[in-house]
């Protein structure tokens, strides 16, 4: 499927009455996760569906999508399952810019608002995909990012002084749609090679090009080479120095 805002739009205005921060609490499928599913497949009659013994997210045309935003672990089982006779797509939608809006638990109000200084992007599904690792080989597995601005909502109940330390997230809002990643086959995961990077690099330079932090660039480095997308050619100091495999 190719990028389509206006679509996305669209989605996001039909479902504004669930919108409400007085549903604190209420709401049995999460904003982002409806909102997704329906931009995905509005035909609702392919929602929803029991396949075997597991519902999922959208079946048709004997093609299954999953919705994920987290806990990619928790598939694992249900993979293994659906792709014997299936081939399954994990849709992943994380943010891209995000705005957080604080509610008081008690009163439902709204007491606090403030833009996150970090920006999202593709590099962060790796955090998730390291969990699943063993199955990216399957070629009936294939993965769909959506970059999304939006709005998240928490509620202060956290166990620092200001209540927001160890909060609870209840809702993601989508405001805009930004991009849209497919991976089809393993070729595919090139596009998380950034195009500033050497042929031969570190995990603190992928660091660096990614903006993602030294921990997440390893996992991210870990799954590349374990997809053959990289491989480790030697020392740089005392760390790994990689290359990429016929780059073009």
């Amino acid at each position: 499927m190719n990028l389509n805002k206006e679509k996305f739009q669209n989605i996001i205005n039909n479902y504004k009455e669930i919108i409400d921060v007085e549903s604190v609490g209420t709401l049995k499928e999460k904003t982002l996760h409806k909102i997704v599913k329906n931009y995905l497949e509005e035909d609702i009659n392919n929602q929803e569906v029991k396949v075997g013994p597991y519902f999922v997210d959208i079946f048709k045309d004997g093609k299954i999508i999953e919705i994920q935003t987290r806990q990619f672990n928790t598939l694992r089982k249900k993979l293994e399952f659906l792709l014997k006779d299936y081939d399954v797509t994990i849709c992943y939608p994380t943010f891209y810019n995000k705005t957080i809006k604080w509610i008081n638990e008690d009163t439902h109000i709204l007491e606090d608002t403030r833009k996150s200084p970090k920006k999202g992007s593709i590099y962060d599904a790796f955090f998730e995909l390291y969990k699943i690792k063993q199955l990216l080989l399957n070629p009936r597995l294939n993965l769909k990012i959506l970059l999304i601005d939006l709005e998240e909502y928490r509620l202060l109940n956290g166990w620092s002084k200001d209540k927001k330390r160890g909060s609870y997230r209840h809702d993601q809002i989508p405001v805009d749609l930004i991009d849209e990643v497919d991976i089809h086959e393993l070729k595919d995961y090139k596009k998380f090679i950034p195009n500033n990077l050497e042929t031969q690099f570190t995990s603190k330079d992928y660091a660096k090009a990614t903006k993602l932090r030294l921990k997440r660039a390893q996992i991210a480095l870990n799954v590349l080479r374990y997809l053959d997308i990289i491989e480790l050619v030697g020392k740089d100091s005392r760390l790994n120095l990689y290359s990429i495999k016929n780059k073009k």
